[in-house]
């Protein structure tokens, strides 16, 4: 698939259109074969027990697999989810940061489907793994 926006313009896209949650992400990597997002671990994204929280993981693979969608279609913020199932394997490492690595699977003209990968820094098993289906605006 042909990449229309790279990690930086990912980012600034993120900062610009997200300003809320930009900081709690850095795109790692963004090329044909998808997007890698950080999720910066800080203790609002921690659950008792020091883990972090399912909302949180949700959020990873929500923007990682948006930014991988935008990453072939450009900045068409009105992309959005349409279904997602997130399972959660195993509990992340304490105190590092989470990654989410996006593909996409199936890229339409009016839906995009895809799947995220979920790290934990340090760790070589996967902690969850989700599917993702979005809408993509029609063209004006």
């Amino acid at each position: 698939m042909t990449l229309v926006m790279d990690a930086a313009e990912l980012m600034a896209f993120l900062r610009r259109d997200f300003g809320q949650v930009a900081e709690e992400f850095a795109v790692e990597r963004a090329d044909a074969g998808g997007v890698t997002l950080r999720l910066k671990v800080a203790e609002r994204h921690l659950r008792p027990g020091g883990t972090v929280s399912g909302p949180s993981i949700f959020g990873l693979v929500d923007v990682a697999m948006y930014l991988a969608i935008l990453s072939r279609i450009g900045p068409v913020a009105l992309t959005v989810t349409t279904s997602c199932a997130v399972d959660f394997m195993r509990k992340p490492a304490a105190g590092r940061d989470l990654l989410g690595e996006a593909r996409v699977l199936k890229l339409g003209r009016s839906l995009a489907v895809g799947d995220v990968m979920v790290f934990s820094e340090g760790m070589a098993d996967p902690v969850a793994r989700a599917s993702l289906t979005y809408s993509i605006p029609p063209k004006r």
